[in-house]
């Protein structure tokens, strides 16, 4: 509950982090755990559910190879927040996002939360709008819609990589 709330990690499972938390300060669900490790790096996990007994259990966001028992964990009293814009267009980042494609720092002036909730229903689109893939064989018999869910079947070398990367 409280930003900066100091904790130790208490068994690391794979991706999962259990962390033990003092009691009057256990931190919410979704979020940010930044845990020390020796070698002077930041884990950052996220809380995803309370265990009782002070103890929260964490998906960590990178690898925990390494992790010791006992290292201290920093609630960061908000959940993972990745920048969002025009200075996001075309860049490659990871989930906390991180830069990953070389480009330098992502120059953004707004940053959301990884959980949001949906837009309400007068933000979306009312209207059904054709994806466009260029393949003739497919926009004339099997149009695809833009948002929608649709299926490709095909042997091998019929093209169905090219139109996922549509």
């Amino acid at each position: 509950m409280a930003e900066g709330t100091v904790g130790k990690v208490m068994q690391v499972i794979g991706p999962v982090v259990d962390i033990e938390f003092p009691a009057e300060s256990v931190p919410e669900i979704y979020n940010a755990v930044e845990i020390r490790l020796p070698d002077g790096d930041t884990l950052v996990a996220e809380v995803q559910q309370h265990m009782g007994g002070n103890w929260v259990r964490t998906i960590a966001m990178d690898t925990t190879d390494g992790l010791p028992r006992g290292v201290e964990a920093v609630d960061t009293g908000d959940s993972i927040r990745v920048p969002v814009g025009q200075g996001t267009l075309g860049r490659l980042m990871n989930v906390l996002g991180e830069p990953l494609d070389g480009g330098g720092p992502v120059e953004a002036t707004e940053y959301h939360p990884i959980h949001r909730s949906a837009p309400s229903f007068d933000e979306q689109a009312a209207s059904t709008e054709v994806l466009e893939t260029g393949m003739k064989v497919i926009d004339l018999v099997a149009p695809f819609t833009k948002g929608g869910k649709t299926g490709i079947f095909g042997g091998a070398g019929v093209g169905k990589t090219v139109v996922i990367q549509e």
